[in-house]
């Protein structure tokens, strides 16, 4: 996702990021290191999206290896507002720019070109190109940009394999409507994103409770499952979540043995050691 934030980032000829996301937020914490790379100031806002967590969650994971490289910190409280985190992002470029300084921001909120999403619809042609089609695709689903790229991409390359998003944040009831508008704004940079009917979108949010990087049983079996039988590891927020639902699809036979399916894991291993009182659990 990155790659086209940061391209436009530097056409524009930016020379500070601002970005939004939870306390651990994977894509933070990578949206520092690509600025870093590219000569950028990196700044970051948290949002307190998780209840009653310790300071090892405030302060460890992701929030550790933004502060070794270097980032600036903010920090916002709703962690529900997307349009007041993205406000108070452009207050911070404004002034800023009074400052001489050309800052770039990327958007938490939806209204925004999903440029991330192109991200996606490249790892949807490149997966067809290597490996062939398969018969589903699993995903975590929050912002909903990775979903509807993978989505969009795989029907634009002709394919009707099902896209399963793991609901990390919303209901299901919320969260297909939120991916079918950012396959409608997607459509506007990718004309395959049109090949999308609201069929094809669907979710899931058997992995959802108790809440946003909170683990309920699912999650914390799907851990367990991947770490003993395959040495990989899952985090609590997003990857536990969606391998969650690759578990359920095998267990009400959706999916069966010879079933072609591609789990798609979105990273998250430095978010674990924010999370060591939850993993005793798994141990």
């Amino acid at each position: 996702q990155l790659e086209y934030h940061f391209g436009a980032a530097l056409s524009e000829g930016a020379d500070t990021i601002l970005v939004t996301g939870a306390v651990q937020s994977n894509f933070a914490r990578l949206t520092v290191a690509v600025a870093r790379a590219q000569g950028m100031h990196p700044i970051v806002q948290l949002e307190d999206r998780v209840p009653g967590k310790s300071d090892r969650y405030l302060e460890s994971g992701n929030v550790f290896l933004s502060r070794l490289m270097g980032a600036e910190i903010m920090t916002y409280p709703e962690g529900e507002d997307e349009a007041g985190a993205d406000a108070a992002l452009h207050e911070r470029a404004d002034a800023l720019r009074v400052e001489g300084r050309r800052p770039y921001v990327i958007h938490l909120s939806e209204g925004h070109p999903p440029l991330g999403a192109l991200g996606y619809v490249d790892a949807a042609k490149e997966t067809l190109d290597q490996k062939g089609d398969f018969d589903v695709f699993v995903v975590a689903s929050g912002s909903g940009s990775t979903h509807a790229g993978l989505l969009a991409g795989l029907r634009g390359a002709g394919s009707s394999a099902r896209v399963i998003g793991s609901c990390v944040r919303r209901s299901a009831a919320e969260q297909g409507p939120r991916v079918g508008r950012t396959v409608k704004r997607l459509a506007k940079l990718y004309p395959g994103a049109a090949s999308v009917v609201d069929a094809d979108i669907r979710v899931w949010d058997g992995a959802l409770m108790p809440g946003y990087g909170q683990l309920g049983p699912p999650g914390v079996e799907a851990i367990r499952t991947m770490a003993t039988y395959e040495g990989m590891m899952l985090d609590p927020v997003y990857s536990a979540k969606s391998f969650a639902a690759v578990l359920a699809l095998v267990e009400i036979g959706e999916t069966t043995r010879g079933s072609r399916v591609c789990y798609v894991h979105t990273g998250g291993l430095a978010a674990l050691f924010a999370y060591e009182d939850v993993m005793a659990c798994c141990s």
